[in-house]
């Protein structure tokens, strides 16, 4: 399943709902089919679009920093974990990720605000609503990957910025 930790998930997702700075969180009929996928399923998709989108930057070298080295993106509210590395000079789905260099956990609402650079990570971070655990010699070189990342040369961004622009104020309401 795409939550390995269902039990420590749901005692996160519990501990935020008692801060009044928590975001909308996904109701758990709607996070149900992710949460039943296979982490490996959710990795490759993610794995894949990230291959397109940052083609330019893997081919010089940028993420090499992932070499041997392993990451974990979890989308707390959606029961999803996304493992990737870096080998070679493409993202790839880790396998053996037990020993995660790297945990980033957050809700699905605030890591589309996050891409659609709405919100400061920072601020997240402050608020523990963007949790980082584990390396913080990797965090930090992923945290200045991002910061320099010209998001607008994306073809990705370009097309999702105005759909998240419009679609996060709905969610918000939605699952406020």
């Amino acid at each position: 399943m795409c939550s390995h930790t269902v039990g420590s998930v749901h005692a996160s997702v519990a501990r935020q709902a008692g801060s009044s700075s928590a975001g909308p969180r996904l109701p758990r009929p709607l996070a149900l089919p992710f949460s039943l996928l296979p982490d490996t399923v959710c990795s490759h998709v993610i794995v894949n679009l990230l291959n397109q989108s940052l083609m330019v930057q893997l081919k010089q070298g940028e993420l090499d920093f992932l070499q041997r080295r392993f990451l974990t993106v979890r989308v707390r509210d959606a029961g999803i974990n996304i493992h990737l590395t870096v080998e070679g000079r493409k993202l790839r789905v880790a396998t053996g990720h037990a020993a995660d260099a790297l945990i980033i956990e957050a809700s699905v609402y605030d890591f589309l605000r996050l891409v659609g650079q709405q919100e400061d990570p920072d601020a997240l971070v402050f608020q523990r609503r963007l949790v980082v655990q584990g390396d913080t010699e990797l965090g930090l070189e992923v945290k200045s990957f991002l910061d320099g990342l010209d998001v607008d040369s994306l073809g990705l961004y370009r097309h999702l910025a105005p759909v998240l622009h419009r679609l996060l104020p709905v969610y918000r309401r939605l699952f406020s």
